[in-house]
C-alpha cells in the first residue's frame, strides 16, 4: 500500500529506486554485566574498535585529498576531522571507561550510556547548529558498536548483495537503490561515491546538520528527518525522494512513478540548462548587476564556490576553528594560515570573514552553560566583547589574511550602536597591535550582520558606521516571531514572508542604500529562487548563499526586471495575504 513520509527537503532532485533499509547499531545492542577479571579486556575491545575506525576515517580522509575532482572534499574532509577528534575525546573515552568499571558494564552498553548522557546535553543547547551536532556523537558511537560487533557500514553493500536484491524484485543490477537510515555519518557518505545509491532518507536531522550539508554539496536527491522511516519502510520497496518537496513516497502507484520518473529528466535537462550559466553576468533584463556571492564553511569551500561563478564570498563562518576542539581555543597563526587559505583561493574576489559565531550556550571550553536561556544571552559579538584576547587573536588573524587579497570582516549579532564602536575599537586596537610588531597586514571593510529585531530598526545609524551591511534572515525571523524552527512544535509558524519579517529586510535596504552602503542577505533567503524576485523588487543587490544554489538564483536574476518588481514589492509589504500576492510576481 503505498504513503508518503514527510521530512525536510535538504537537496534538490529525484530519486527513484528499490529501499535499503538500515537500523542504526545503538538500537540493537545487547546489554550484559561483566566479571571483574573481564574489565580490562573490555576496554581493550573498546579501543581496538576506536583506533580500526579511526584508522578508516584516515583511509577514506586520503582517499579524497588524492581526488583533486572532487568538489565535495573540503565538506567531507573537515567532519570526517571532527569525528577523528570525537573519537579520541578523553572525557568522552574516560566516561566510557569509567562505567564499563564501576557498573560492569560491557563495552556496547556502556558505550551506548554514555551516548544517551552526551545526547542529553546537546539537547539542552538553545542553538539548532549545535544540537544537531549530537548527531556526529552518534555517528561516531554507531561505527564503533559496528567494529565491535563485526558489522558493515551502511553503504558498503557488496555488488553481489546488490544484485541480489535487485534479482528478488526481477530486476537488472543497475536498478538504482535508494539508502533509508536512521542517520548517516560522513564516512557513509563518502562511500556514496562507490555505489549505486540514487539518494537516501533518514530518520533524523535538520536542514543544517551534516549530512545535509554534505547532501547538498554532493547535489545528492535527500530528505532528512523523517523520523520512522527507517522502521516504516520495508527492503525492497520501491520509493521515490522529491528532494524538493521534502517527501518520500513508498510504493508509488504506476501513474505516480510516471509522474516522477517525467519530472526526473526535467530535472537533469534543468541542470544542464543552469550549467551553461556560470559564465553569464548576472544582470536583470532593465540592466541591474546584481552580485551573487558564497556561503562557505571551510576555506577549500572557496574552489567550489569560484567554480560556479561566485563573485566572492559574502559568509565565511569561522566557527569550524572553534569547534570540536576539547576546550582548546585557535591560534592566531593557525587562524591566520586558515582565512589566508581562503582569500587565496578565491583569486582577487572578496572574502567576507565573520568573527566567530558561538557563545557561553556553545561547548568551547567543555563547561555546560548554567544560563537560563543561552539564546538571548552571551553569544556572538557579545562574548567576542566579553573575551578580549581571543577577539584580538581572531582580529589580527583576518587583518593578516588581508594582505592577500581583498577582505571583509562581518560582526555578527550587533543589537546597538555602543556594541559597534566597541567591536571597531577592537579591529582598531588589533590594527596597532599588528603595526607595533611589524606584521604585515591590509586594510579590510567591515560590515554589521543585521539579524535581531533591534538592528534593524537601526540601520540608518548602523549605515553610518560600518561599510556594508548583512542580512542573517535566519536568526532575524527567528527573533522577530520569537520562533525556534527546529522545535517541531513551533517550526510551523517560522515565516519568511510574515509582514514583520519583510518590513524588517525592507528597512535594512532602504537605509543602506540611501547611505549609499552595499547590503547583503546571507540567509536561507538568499538561497531560495521562490524569494529572488520579492528580495529584488525590494531593493536587493547582493545575494549570499551556498554554492550549489547559485545557478537557480541566476536563472532567476536573468528574468527579472526590477522596474516590474518594484511596485509590486512595495504593495506586497502591506498586503494581508502575502502568500497570495506572491503567487502574482511579475515577469520579465
Amino acid at each position: 500500500m503505498a504513503f508518503c513520509l514527510q521530512g525536510f527537503p535538504v537537496s534538490r532532485g529525484v530519486a527513484i529506486g528499490r529501499a535499503v533499509r538500515i537500523a542504526p547499531t545503538h538500537l540493537d545492542v545487547a546489554r550484559y554485566f561483566i566479571e571483574p577479571d573481564q574489565v580490562d579486556a573490555e576496554w581493550e575491545r573498546l579501543r581496538a574498535a576506536r583506533d580500526a575506525v579511526a584508522h578508516e576515517l584516515r583511509q577514506l580522509a586520503l582517499s579524497l585529498q588524492r581526488d583533486k575532482a572532487a568538489e565535495t572534499s573540503s565538506e567531507l574532509l573537515a567532519l570526517l576531522e571532527v569525528h577523528l577528534m570525537l573519537l579520541h575525546d578523553e572525557m568522552l573515552a574516560a566516561s566510557v571507561r569509567d562505567i564499563i568499571t564501576q557498573r560492569r558494564y560491557g563495552a556496547e552498553w556502556a558505550l551506548v550510556t554514555q551516548l544517551e548522557i552526551t545526547s542529553k546535553q546537546f539537547d539542552e543547547m538553545a542553538d539548532p547548529y549545535l544540537r544537531e551536532r549530537k548527531a556526529d556523537v552518534q555517528q561516531v558511537v554507531d561505527r564503533m558498536l559496528r567494529h565491535l560487533k563485526g558489522t558493515p557500514s551502511p553503504t558498503s553493500l557488496s555488488a553481489s548483495a546488490t544484485t541480489q536484491l535487485n534479482a528478488g524484485q526481477g530486476e537488472a543490477a543497475n536498478t538504482p537503490l535508494v539508502l533509508v537510515a536512521h542517520d548517516l555519518s560522513p564516512a557513509d557518505m563518502l562511500n556514496f561515491k562507490k555505489t549505486v545509491f540514487a539518494g537516501f532518507v533518514t530518520d533524523v536531522g535538520g536542514k543544517t546538520s551534516h549530512t545535509a550539508i554534505v547532501a547538498r554539496s554532493m547535489d545528492i536527491p535527500a530528505v532528512v528527518g523523517a523520523r520512522s522511516a527507517s522502521q516504516l519502510v520495508r527492503q525492497g520497496d520501491m520509493v521515490i525522494i522529491d528532494g524538493d518537496a521534502g517527501v518520500l513516497i513508498v510504493e508509488p502507484s504506476p501513474i505516480l512513478l510516471q509522474e516522477y520518473a517525467f519530472k526526473q529528466r526535467q530535472g537533469e535537462i534543468e541542470r544542464e540548462r543552469l550549467n551553461r550559466l556560470i559564465h553569464t553576468p548576472a544582470v536583470t533584463l532593465d540592466g541591474q548587476e546584481i552580485e551573487l556571492l558564497a556561503n562557505i564553511e571551510v576555506p577549500s569551500d572557496a574552489t567550489a564556490a569560484r567554480n560556479v561563478g561566485a563573485m566572492g564570498v559574502g559568509l565565511f563562518r569561522s566557527e569550524f576553528l572553534f569547534m570540536g576542539r576539547g576546550g582548546d581555543l585557535p591560534s592566531e597563526d593557525e587562524q591566520y594560515e586558515s582565512y589566508r587559505l581562503a582569500v587565496q583561493n578565491m583569486n582577487g574576489r572578496p572574502v567576507t570573514i565573520r568573527t566567530v559565531d558561538v557563545g557561553a550556550d556553545k561547548p568551547l571550553d567543555g563547561h555546560k552553560s548554567d544560563q537560563l536561556n543561552p539564546a538571548l544571552g552571551l553569544r556572538a559579538i557579545r562574548w567576542s566583547l566579553s573575551e578580549p584576547s581571543m577577539f584580538l587573536a581572531q582580529l589580527r588573524a583576518i587583518l593578516r589574511a588581508a594582505a592577500h587579497g581583498p577582505v571583509h570582516l562581518l560582526l555578527p549579532m550587533l543589537g546597538s550602536v555602543k556594541e559597534a564602536k566597541q567591536a571597531l575599537g577592537f579591529i582598531e586596537r588589533a590594527r596597532q597591535e599588528l603595526q607595533a610588531r611589524d606584521v604585515a597586514h591590509g586594510a579590510v571593510q567591515v560590515g554589521a550582520m543585521i539579524e535581531v529585531p533591534g538592528a534593524a530598526l537601526m540601520a540608518r545609524e548602523f549605515a553610518q558606521l560600518f561599510d556594508f551591511l548583512s542580512i542573517g534572515t535566519n536568526d532575524l525571523i527567528q527573533y522577530t516571531l520569537a520562533i525556534d524552527r527546529a522545535d517541531e512544535a513551533v517550526a510551523h509558524l517560522y515565516d519568511p514572508l510574515h509582514p514583520a519579517v519583510l518590513r524588517l529586510v525592507e528597512t535594512t535596504i532602504r537605509e543602506g542604500r540611501a547611505a549609499g552602503k552595499p547590503v547583503t542577505v546571507c540567509g536561507e533567503m538568499a538561497g531560495d529562487p521562490s524569494m529572488t524576485r520579492l528580495l529584488l523588487g525590494l531593493g536587493l543587490r547582493s545575494f549570499s548563499m551556498h554554492p550549489t544554489r547559485i545557478l537557480p538564483i541566476k536563472k532567476e536574476v536573468l528574468q527579472s526586471d526590477t522596474h516590474k518588481l518594484a511596485p509590486w514589492a512595495n504593495a506586497l509589504l502591506r498586503s494581508d495575504d502575502v502568500q497570495a500576492a506572491m503567487d502574482h510576481a511579475p515577469g520579465g
